[in-house]
């Protein structure tokens, strides 16, 4: 008889072990960690605290990941607050790139409005917001679906974070919308590992959203 045949008797006849139970007392296996043989029951023993071991790594690791997004959403909660609160263009500009810098840690942040959106900043042409965008950058700001994360390939956009733009190695770009790409949204950091392509967007999507909301209040 084949190995193959008796594990498929063991799964057809389940109850063998109960009318057999003293089998298991006399049966031994290799032990998972060294070469001397275990009994079976020992063995289950075994299993049974790797397995748990595993679950309990697992529940920390969901835990610690519980915490980091409830500190995200406090700040993301802050933010909100101080956008609906500023008075003007302007102060609304203040308070996103503070926000960025000492509640997100995030050191560079540029944003570009263009197309209708340019009159929440009336008879001002000193705003580096209002700065040219070429159509390019535009079109590729409208097709981002999701905020794209990933080194700083775009040196037009990477210019707008002025005199830093050299140490900024990655990067993340969320378009600002209504009906329709009015702007972009530019994170910086000097860790590479920052922002990465694999990395998930859901708190940038809401970033950008709210970025998006705050600027057209002034419309």
């Amino acid at each position: 008889m084949k190995a193959d045949d008796v594990a498929r008797f063991l799964r057809e006849n389940p109850a063998f072990f109960e009318d057999y139970a003293d089998m298991l007392a006399e049966v031994s296996i290799p032990h998972p960690h060294g070469g001397r043989a275990i009994a079976l029951s020992d063995r289950q023993l075994l299993a049974l605290r790797e397995k748990n071991r595993a679950l309990e790594s697992r529940l920390a690791e969901l835990l610690q990941i519980g915490e980091e997004n409830d500190a995200i959403g406090d700040k993301i909660h802050r933010l909100c607050i101080a956008l609906l609160s500023a008075p003007d263009p302007r102060s609304l500009l203040s308070v996103l790139y503070l926000h960025l810098r000492e509640d997100f840690s995030v050191p560079h942040a540029a944003l570009r409005i263009w197309g209708p959106a340019r009159d929440a900043f009336p008879g001002d042409g000193s705003v580096a917001e209002l700065g040219t965008v070429s159509d390019f950058l535009q079109s590729y700001a409208a097709s981002l679906v999701h905020p794209f994360c990933g080194p700083s390939g775009n040196p037009e956009a990477a210019a707008w974070f002025g005199e830093g733009a050299s140490h900024v190695r990655s990067v993340a770009h969320m378009p600002l919308r209504d009906k329709e790409c009015f702007g972009m949204l530019a994170l910086g950091s000097e860790d590479v590992l920052r922002f990465y392509p694999e990395m998930g967007t859901l708190y940038l999507n809401r970033l950008g959203e709210l970025a998006s909301a705050a600027v057209l209040r002034f419309l």
